[in-house]
């Protein structure tokens, strides 16, 4: 039983491992709300490493906004690196946003569909 307990201990040592590395003991996906510890992961909005600011994503989203941060436009030379930071964290969390309009559509319609289901069951009633 001794190998059983290792491996929980080694388990358990991983996930507080993780969870320190991201900053929090539940961490959710900004998108989707999935809080598998184990998916999530640290998204640059401004696709910079460096900078501090970091949004968790779970793994399927943080590769699609950051598969989408490869269409912004580059930066000039000489360009001034405030401007350009701002400029690419607003274009990084318009990506974000444009992921989660998606999930309230498809929850919209999920709910408009389910409420004839439901006025039915109810007899027509509201």
């Amino acid at each position: 039983m001794p190998k059983n307990n290792s491996k929980r201990d080694d388990y358990e040592r991983r996930k507080q491992s993780r969870l320190h590395k991201l900053g929090t003991n539940n961490p959710r996906c900004a998108v989707c709300g999935n809080s598998d510890w184990r998916v999530i992961e640290e998204h640059h909005p401004d696709t910079r490493k460096r900078d501090r600011l970091v949004v968790l994503l779970c793994s399927n989203h943080h590769r699609l906004v950051t598969y989408d941060q490869k269409e912004h436009p580059s930066e000039p030379q000489q360009a001034d690196q405030t401007l350009a930071s701002i400029g690419n964290f607003l274009l990084g969390l318009a990506d974000m946003l444009a992921l989660i309009l998606e999930r309230l559509y498809e929850y919209g319609e999920a709910l408009i569909a389910r409420s004839g289901d439901v006025a039915h069951l109810n007899g027509g009633r509201k």
